[in-house]
This record gives structure tokens, sequence and C-alpha cells, in this order.
């Protein structure tokens, strides 16, 4: 089974995925996958405090997987060595935590999935360059076009999508929260208007809700609600 869920911020989010919370999660395991939508957070300092979450979180009976968003320490996260796992590029940040790289599509348990990561901070005047921001947090030409290229292999057809923000006209029209459009909006844009699928997943807003009725291209934005992929 995959679980989905939105950002976790390190340790000031993660417990949502309490027993008490998340009691659904004691009765995992490895084989079944709790995703997160950006903001992961737990790998910016390696202190004793993001140890012991991390370690927490490791140690659930789950496979956790996460996207990043815009709130990662980039620098350390890619000093991970990058590896092939469900036909897609990963780094394995703890035996059973990876992050699944931007651009990619992970065929995983029947389901295919396409990954991009990446947002701009709304809250950037509070932020200091390479301190907690990084230019990093959009994604960079190669990375986009290694995404249109991964998607060509599929047909432009998969199960699922996975970022941490939203294509430009659906920020447009229904999130309508001062965001403005960038690089990685219009590019998810021009997915969203060609690619074939079903679901499709984000954080980023704060937001737990729901748009489209439909089988097809359902859009969901997710916090602290942990969501069903079926």
């Amino acid at each position: 089974m995959f679980y989905i869920t939105g950002d976790l911020h390190g340790e000031y989010d993660i417990h949502k995925l309490s027993s008490k919370r998340f009691p659904i999660g004691n009765n995992l395991t490895r084989d079944d996958y709790l995703i997160i939508c950006g903001d992961f957070g737990l790998v910016w300092n390696n202190g004793n405090s993001e140890m012991y979450w991390r370690d927490w979180l490791n140690n659930k009976p789950w496979t956790t997987l996460f996207v990043d968003g815009n709130h990662e320490k980039f620098p350390l996260l890619n000093r991970y060595p990058i590896t092939k796992k469900w036909g897609g590029k990963v780094h394995q940040i703890e035996d059973n935590i990876y992050h699944l790289m931007r651009g990619q599509v992970f065929e995983i348990d029947g389901k295919t999935f396409f990954t991009m990561g990446g947002a701009s901070s709304h809250d950037i005047q509070y932020r200091t360059k390479n301190v907690d921001w990084w230019e990093e947090e959009l994604p960079n030409k190669a990375e986009m076009q290694e995404g249109l290229a991964n998607l060509d292999k599929y047909n432009w057809k998969v199960d699922c999508v996975i970022t941490h923000c939203a294509p430009t006209e659906f920020i447009a029209s229904c999130i309508n929260m001062g965001y403005s459009p960038d690089t990685l909006t219009e590019y998810l844009q021009h997915i969203d208007d060609k690619l074939d699928y079903k679901h499709w997943y984000m954080g980023h807003y704060h937001l737990d809700v729901a748009f489209g009725s439909d089988a097809e291209k359902q859009k969901h934005i997710l916090y602290n609600y942990v969501d069903v992929i079926d």
C-alpha cells in the first residue's frame, strides 16, 4: 500500500506520523510506502535532535520516500551518493528513507510515479542565502530536461505525479494565495497539459484539499492529512 502526506519541516510536523495520529502505521511493513511531498527537513545539520527524529522515522515499520521541497539544505542532501532504485535515481538517506530525485519515473509495486521536487520560497525575505535558503530550491534545466525525457520513455502516461508545488494555472484558479508563477510552475503546467495521469499530489501550501471528481487528473494538496493512494 501507498500512503502520502505533506510537509514534515523536520521535527516540527513529524508528529502526524505518530501512532496516535497514524495508527494504521503500526500494522505496515517495509513493503508499504509513506511518501512525503517535500519539505522533508530531516537532512539539515545532523544535529542530535534531527538524528533522533530521523532514527525514529527510519525505525517505523514502513519505507519512507520523499521529494524535496524548498526548505531543504541542498548542499547536504546532494552529498549523498546517487543510486538507482525502482527504475529511477534516489539518494538513500537511511536504510528505509529515500529521496526520490527530480525528473524521475519510478515503478513501485505496479504503480508509476513521476517526481519533481522544488519550489520557490514565499518566505524568502526572512531567509539568508546559503544559510537557510539555497538557489537549488528550483530545478535546473538539466533536471527539467531529464524529466521530459523520462516521460517520453513512458509515452507521457503515469499513475501519479509527486511534486512540492503546483502548475501555474492550478495555483491561479484553485489556490490563489498570492503565489507567483516561476520557471517550475510553468514547467509543471506544460506537464499537466500533456501528461495522462490519475492523481497529482503536492505539499507546500499548508492545506488539505482535493480537486477533481473524475477518475483522471485529480489533484491533492496535503499537509496534516495522510492519504491513501488507491
